[in-house]
């Protein structure tokens, strides 16, 4: 069985080459890592292409984290991968939760690493951003109805059925809401989706991407997915 670790990134210099090592530490038989770089300024995918057993996309165009992950998914699928794990590049995501990952993805279609079941943690962040991270959570149940504590979370493991299912090519979101908008999907589509706790640890190094700007968009995504979804377009 071929596993993909896919690995979105911008500006992630100071992180990249030590966490792709990390992955490789762990000694999965046939695993593949994909980088998808938005032309970090920092230079994260000359780094990367100079690293033996790593793909590398680099995109110059339509950036952003939607269009890295639906490239990503595509590139996956393209290269016969049947598990296909997302993860983000600043070490938020410790790669030491793999194996558990590709251990629980054997009897489900979709596992997430979550912050918000019986033994995961949110790490390194203030009360407040926790507190967000929970209404976040609330709103989004409500809204599309996901029987998921951690709608939020970037570190999954999918079947490959899954995406294939999905369909990268119509994935219509852009940026961050991918995440959302892959998993309302494949929760439509009645995939079995288990949640495993993990410790989410903010970043040590680089800076943040997401704002308040991107974090109010995504409640205007949310209800945009469900009227989609009401209007037979999704």
């Amino acid at each position: 069985m071929k596993t993909f670790v896919i690995i979105p990134t911008y500006n992630e210099k100071e992180n990249i080459k030590d966490l792709i090592k990390a992955i490789f530490a762990l000694k999965i038989p046939n695993l593949e890592i994909l980088v998808v770089d938005d032309n970090s300024p920092d230079g994260t995918w000359k780094i990367v292409k100079d690293m033996k057993k790593v793909h590398l996309i680099l995109r110059k165009t339509n950036r952003g984290r939607g269009y890295a992950g639906r490239g990503g998914f595509k590139y996956a699928l393209k290269n016969k991968a049947d598990y296909i794990i997302e993860m983000d590049g600043d070490f938020s995501h410790d790669p030491r939760y793999i194996p558990f990952l590709l251990k629980e993805i054997k009897n489900s279609d979709v596992v997430l690493g979550s912050r918000l079941v019986k033994g995961g943690k949110d790490i390194g962040r203030g009360y407040l951003r926790r507190l967000i991270t929970k209404i976040a959570n609330l709103y989004i149940r409500l809204i599309l109805g996901i029987k998921v504590k951690d709608c939020n979370s970037g570190y999954r493991c999918f079947r490959s059925g899954v995406l294939k299912a999905i369909n990268p090519d119509k994935i219509k979101a852009k940026g961050p809401d991918i995440i959302q908008e892959v998993l309302f999907k494949a929760s439509l589509k009645g995939f079995r989706i288990k949640e495993v706790p993990i410790e989410f640890v903010d970043r040590k190094k680089g800076k943040s991407k997401l704002g308040i700007n991107q974090l109010a968009k995504g409640y205007w995504v949310i209800l945009k997915l469900k009227l989609m979804h009401l209007f037979g377009m999704i």
